[in-house]
């Protein structure tokens, strides 16, 4: 009795989705006949029997996602029982591949394919857990043909109605059109959401601004003599230039949209039920519904606060983005990625800058080695305090009352930046039986389902991770899985794999990261091991007159994967993709050491980590 293997049929295959099974129980089969096709990332392939024989069991269906080592189909050959009886044997086992059949060998098949093997202990709760969230017609790798509904008014009839034209929505919506879906997205406000309007790229460009004017007012670091006292930063020049490059990006996507033939609506969405939409005094319905919603900035109900932002003192991230002024005195109440980040733009435009932070920590979410480089550096660099285990209590002429160690303080300051979170917007589709849960995040599965069979949700307003390359990426996943299940040409199998999303901070020094801390790894007990390198000694950096930071690289010992990396220097946010690239391609702290990293760059950083962690130490330390 053969038992057919899922072999891997392309450098790097871990799974794959079975698109069709080409033979039945019972059925006679020749060596080298076609069982099954099985789609996978790199290629669309016929699987062929390694022997001629009986099928006896087929232990695979249309729609099914398999893994590299499954064993998909039994043969009888009418020989393997004979030989068992007489010799007691153990059945031989082959892969069915493109090529033909291959020996089996199970620990082969697991060499470094396998992003995380769960400790011994933990392998009975692990198989004793809840099922994944699925869908409610069934497992969410079960590929069932899309909801079809029958509308009065064709005209206004779409596969796929989007709503929501932010980052993820209109990249969804450009996707689902060019895989052949008449697509209609919906906006109410701003083309590309909270990112091109008062998110990511208006902060970037007052960060490039905030990093000019001090590298000028520094510049005798490098022999270059300034006249400091004819150096000012125009505050209206800079505002101006930021509303420039917004604007070119928000027309950029609406123009984009009509090119790819997505059809435009402008005002507030209301879902009266999973395919129809009500906006204005018009209706529309679909097929298959988007949610792309987005959040807003949360805001503090203290004691004050009402007073505070009716004057125009307490502000959110949206508001700190179009100040009258540059500040004299700023107080950022919140120590995440958003206070950090504007703390870095307005301390050094010259404001000096308190942030007050409840937990012991800011940006507490990094790893601890990162935490501590990055406050070290934002107090050495002037006009920054933090405040740790700081509770604020009060709002008051200007003044913001908050208690540490178990005694009240006051800061007075020209504003106050409340930059404590963001939380989802779900109005207009509270009434049609959305799955959401106690923080008001709607409920999904890999590919962006919700429980509503047709109705699928991306970005923010999942709650996954907030992040507009996450949004993008899931709006390509739920458009695909539509097509798929429409069977249309080209549609790719899709899923978002969070432990290989990058995180981006654009502080000075700018932060990035992939993966595991090493705190989350001790907390959960893996094994690992784990290397920092630091920048002061890459030539490239000494140039440059930065030397602060690191590359920290974490790479589990049996296989050498790489589950986490975290760096801090001036380019950080562009020198993660090595990693991320890599880390997709599941590749090894081999293969990075024995890439070639040019001379003299920062990045030469990233080969002494994987060098040190291949050899036990690094080259030139």
């Amino acid at each position: 009795m053969f038992k057919v293997k899922f072999a891997d049929i392309g450098e790097g295959l871990t799974e794959g989705v079975v698109t069709e099974v080409f033979v039945k129980t019972g059925e006679v089969v020749k060596n080298g006949q076609a069982l099954f096709n099985v789609e996978t990332d790199k290629v669309n392939s016929d699987i062929f029997s390694p022997t001629d024989g009986i099928i006896s069991n087929v232990l695979i269906k249309s729609g099914q996602e398999i893994k590299v080592g499954d064993v998909v189909i039994e043969i009888d050959d009418g020989k393997v029982e004979s030989v068992e009886k007489e010799k007691k044997v153990t059945p031989v086992e082959e892969n069915a591949s493109v090529v033909g059949a291959t020996p089996v060998s199970n620990d082969l098949i697991q060499r470094g394919r396998k992003r995380q093997i769960p400790l011994v202990e933990k392998v009975n709760s692990i198989l004793e857990s809840p099922k994944p969230f699925a869908i409610q017609n069934g497992p969410s790798t079960e590929l069932k043909p899309a909801p079809k509904y029958i509308s009065n008014n064709p005209e206004n009839h779409y596969d796929v109605i989007m709503v929501g034209a932010g980052v993820g929505g209109y990249v969804g919506a450009i996707k689902c059109s060019r895989l052949g879906l008449k697509t209609l997205i919906i906006e109410k406000e701003k083309y590309g959401g909270v990112c091109l309007n008062i998110g990511c790229i208006p902060t970037k460009t007052l960060l490039k601004s905030a990093d000019l004017f001090e590298q000028i007012t520094k510049a005798e670091k490098y022999g270059i003599k300034v006249d400091l006292k004819g150096v000012k930063a125009d505050w209206e020049s800079i505002q101006k230039r930021k509303t420039d490059v917004v604007s070119k990006l928000t027309s950029g996507v609406k123009g984009l949209l009509k090119k790819n033939n997505v059809t435009i609506v402008e005002g507030n969405a209301i879902a009266l039920d999973k395919n129809t939409i009500k906006v204005n005094d018009s209706k529309y319905t679909c097929d298959n519904l988007i949610i792309a919603t987005g959040s807003v900035p949360n805001s503090m109900n203290l004691p004050g606060s009402d007073d505070a932002i009716k004057s125009g003192f307490l502000i959110d991230s949206t508001g700190a983005l179009e100040l009258p002024k540059i500040p004299k005195n700023l107080v950022i109440i919140g120590g995440g990625v958003i206070g950090v980040e504007f703390a870095c733009v307005y301390k050094r435009l010259g404001t000096k800058v308190t942030i007050l932070q409840f937990l012991p920590t800011i940006l507490e979410m990094l790893d601890g080695d990162v935490t501590k480089e990055m406050t070290k550096e934002l107090i050495n660099r002037g006009n920054l305090e933090i405040i740790t285990g700081a509770s604020t209590k009060e709002f008051k002429n200007n003044e913001v009352i908050y208690e540490k160690d178990g005694k009240l303080h006051s800061i007075k300051a020209d504003y106050c930046l409340q930059s404590v979170g963001r939380k989802t917007v779900t109005t207009g589709f509270e009434s049609i039986g959305l799955n959401i849960n106690e923080r008001n995040h709607i409920v999904i599965n890999e590919y962006c389902e919700t429980n509503i069979d047709g109705v699928y949700a991306i970005g923010d307003v999942t709650g996954k991770m907030m992040l507009a390359h996450v949004a993008s990426y899931q709006g390509l996943i739920a458009a695909n899985r539509i097509a798929r299940r429409l069977n249309k040409e080209h549609a790719e199998n899709l899923i978002m794999d969070y432990n290989k999303v990058p995180s981006c901070i654009y502080t000075h020094p700018e932060v990035a990261m992939i993966g595991k801390t090493e705190e989350q790894l001790k907390k959960e007990g893996i094994d690992y091991k784990a290397y920092k390198f630091p920048f002061a000694a890459i030539g490239k950096a000494l140039a440059d007159g930065n030397t602060t930071g690191f590359v920290k690289l974490i790479c589990e010992p049996t296989y050498k994967q790489i589950i986490g990396a975290h760096i801090i220097s001036n380019t950080a946010t562009d020198m993660i993709s090595e990693i991320t690239t890599l880390m997709e391609a599941e590749g090894t702290i081999t293969e990075l050491a024995k890439a070639i990293h040019p001379h003299p760059t920062l990045s030469e950083a990233v080969w002494e980590a994987a060098e040190a962690l291949e050899f036990g130490k690094p080259i030139n330390f």
